[in-house]
């Protein structure tokens, strides 16, 4: 409905209100007082009722002046009057100038609002009935809007494969679909059947809809995009219907690109629920598989869809014929990622001593979309502070405000909250120092940021995909180093580690139960992160199942790997303890340090030795918080003695 329906439809509503309250008001005014037969045959001999209305034993009097009623009664004449003596009892009341009116009629009416209302109401229900039928029918005839498509239709998009950086293998697939498009008699010459659907398959914010709109804009092809959830609504049918409309517009704009996006909101595996196939999501992707490979033909239209969720999609969706190629977009590597900060960067204005290789060393896990935040963030920084450029101070800043949300310099913070905090986030660094496979120390804050009190940031220097156990192990150990300094300096235990015994748990169940690193479970995988679909459950009960003595097993296996990581992580902050206790004072004075500082503290310098260093570098220092990073990170400290995990 647009807007100016809308407008219609409320005056029509406002003009029935006036006519309403009009009417409510008249009613009010003219309503007659009810008197008793000798009240009223009183007010007629005082004069005060000069017209009278009489319909058998129902009288209504009123005293009409200059014809304006002023009052107006009603009354009963008493049934001991017969019709002759009630003809003469009114003759007489026009002997002495009574207004007398044997048929009885209503005096409102012949009013104008009651002639008035019977026809508004008509006029309203025509109208909107009207209405409602042309929003329905769009203009269209029978054919019902609902029914239409949603797609957007771009042409001429000037998006380019040198707009998306960092996946060149992926262009490289999908540069093949482009030159199908452009010259189809090439392909056509040799046998060649044009692939009928790529799908795009990667984590959140790798750039799946930017790689769609950059093979049509090479190409030169028009894009119609939609969501996968704009073709289910609540009415059956209409999803199946949108699909069809779809392809019809298509099939008249070929060559053409169908994009949908998050496909796995419609293209979910069949039978997954507990109802029948009148399911109207399943009615929607039946007709996308018919649509894409049944009777008809579309030689010209390539379907594109996006999706991070490839494992719950239906199998006759992935067949050939249909989606003929899947293409990962997977996470950007250093490279990449040192490229999408370039692009990016392209129309902001950057620091010279902004070292792309630096920030993209130090970014190992940020997607795309993560990568033009963290610039954005910056920028954002840079602007509040006054300055012209982007410099390495808001690139870092920005880095951690993505990763862990802003910081609150202005939350009150009670002195000894601030020394468990300190405490806390030293013994994280201390065992992440300590721990030969931990990702180094780039910076300790007890500064609160997020829903965080402190926090010590690693980053990896490298894209490793595989973790190593040992690597799990050491990861196991710093993350309840916040728990064990408190323990031993506090003599107590807070709340503060709540987040770290969810990751260390979460860390230990995938080892025993997904990675097989358990000598007493062995090499069997009793958990899984395939999707659980209730209706394919249902009354299949052995999938993934084991016995409770298995189960026992497992808890015992994770109880097992968490206590040997604790009893470690205790030995090494005691035999660390003044390492652990400079680093805390340094963190209540400064609140925050970085590489230099923590490798400081770890070769034995003393808190007061470091935050003299920290008072003679301070600005230089935050100008480029890179500085300590641009070589590769130093050898751990302090050895282990028992190193047969390696």
């Amino acid at each position: 409905m647009n807007k100016k329906t809308k407008n219609i439809i409320w005056i029509i509503v406002a003009v029935v209100a006036v006519a309403l309250v009009g009417v409510f008001l008249s009613d009010i005014l003219n309503a007659a007082t009810e008197l008793s037969f000798t009240d009223f045959m009183t007010k007629i001999g005082n004069g005060e009722i000069n017209t009278l209305y009489v319909d058998g034993y129902a009288w209504q009097g009123m005293l009409v002046t200059d014809g304006r009623i002023v009052a107006s009664y009603t009354t009963v004449a008493p049934s001991i009057y017969d019709y002759a003596s009630l003809t003469t009892l009114l003759q007489g009341f026009e002997n002495v100038g009574v207004s007398v009116d044997i048929t009885f009629t209503d005096p409102n009416a012949g009013s104008v609002w009651s002639s008035l209302i019977p026809l508004l109401g008509v006029v309203l229900v025509a109208v909107m009935f009207w209405l409602i039928m042309r929003s329905a029918a769009g203009g269209g005839g029978a054919n019902m809007s609902i029914n239409k498509t949603k797609a957007h239709v771009q042409s001429n998009l000037k998006v380019r494969f040198s707009d998306v950086a960092g996946a060149e293998e992926e262009k490289e697939e999908l540069q093949e679909v482009v030159e199908f498009l452009k010259s189809p008699k090439k392909f056509a010459a040799l046998g060649a059947r044009i692939p009928s659907g790529v799908l795009l398959v990667g984590p959140p914010g790798t750039g799946k809809t930017l790689f769609a709109k950059a093979v049509a804009g090479e190409a030169g092809v028009p894009f119609f995009s939609v969501s996968g959830s704009d073709f289910v609504e609540m009415y059956v049918g209409v999803g199946a219907k949108r699909v069809r409309d779809l392809f019809d517009m298509a099939k008249k704009n070929q060559p053409c690109i169908i994009f949908i996006d998050e496909i796995d909101a419609v293209g979910r595996r069949r039978g997954a629920g507990l109802g029948g196939g009148h399911d109207e999501r399943e009615q929607t992707l039946n007709q996308i598989l018919v649509q894409m490979d049944g009777f008809e033909a579309n030689d010209g239209i390539i379907v594109m869809a996006a999706t991070n969720r490839e494992d719950i999609l239906d199998p006759a969706l992935l067949r050939p014929g249909r989606f003929d190629r899947r293409i990962n977009v997977n996470l950007p590597d250093v490279k990449g990622r040192e490229q999408i900060l370039k692009v990016h960067a392209r129309n902001k204005p950057m620091s010279p001593d902004v070292n792309f290789k630096t920030v993209a060393r130090i970014t190992a896990g940020f997607s795309g979309a993560e990568l033009a935040n963290l610039l954005n963030e910056a920028a954002i920084l840079a602007a509040r502070a006054g300055k012209k450029t982007i410099g390495n101070l808001e690139l870092y800043d920005g880095i951690n405000k993505v990763l862990m949300g802003p910081q609150k310099k202005s939350r009150v913070v009670t002195e000894s909250d601030k020394r468990c905090t300190a405490y806390h986030e030293a013994g994280h660094a201390v065992l992440a120092c300590l721990c030969k496979h931990c990702d180094p120390v780039h910076e300790v804050s007890i500064i609160p940021r997020g829903r965080a009190a402190g926090y010590t940031m690693t980053r990896p220097e490298t894209d490793d995909n595989d973790v190593s156990y040992n690597k799990l192990v050491d990861n196991i150990c710093m993350s309840l180093g916040g728990r064990v300094a408190e323990e031993l300096v506090i003599q107590d235990v807070t709340t503060g580690a709540s987040a770290d015994l969810q990751h260390v748990s979460d860390i230990a169940r995938r080892m025993v139960t997904q990675w097989g690193m358990s000598d007493k479970l062995g090499l069997v995988a009793y958990d899984s992160d395939l999707p659980v679909f209730m209706g394919m459950e249902y009354g299949n009960q052995s999938r993934g199942g084991y016995s409770q003595e298995t189960a026992a097993t497992i808890d015992s296996e994770i109880r097992r790997l968490i206590t040997e990581a604790h009893e470690r992580a205790t030995k090494l902050l005691k035999e660390n303890r003044s390492i652990m206790d400079n680093m805390s004072r340094v963190l209540v004075e400064k609140e925050t340090i970085y590489t230099e500082e923590v490798q400081m503290l770890m070769k034995g310098a003393d808190y007061k030795e470091v935050i003299a260093y920290m008072d003679e570098k301070e600005g230089t220092h935050r100008d480029n918080p890179f500085a300590s990073m641009t070589t590769p990170s130093p050898e751990h400290v302090v050895k282990e003695e028992n190193e047969s995990q390696e």
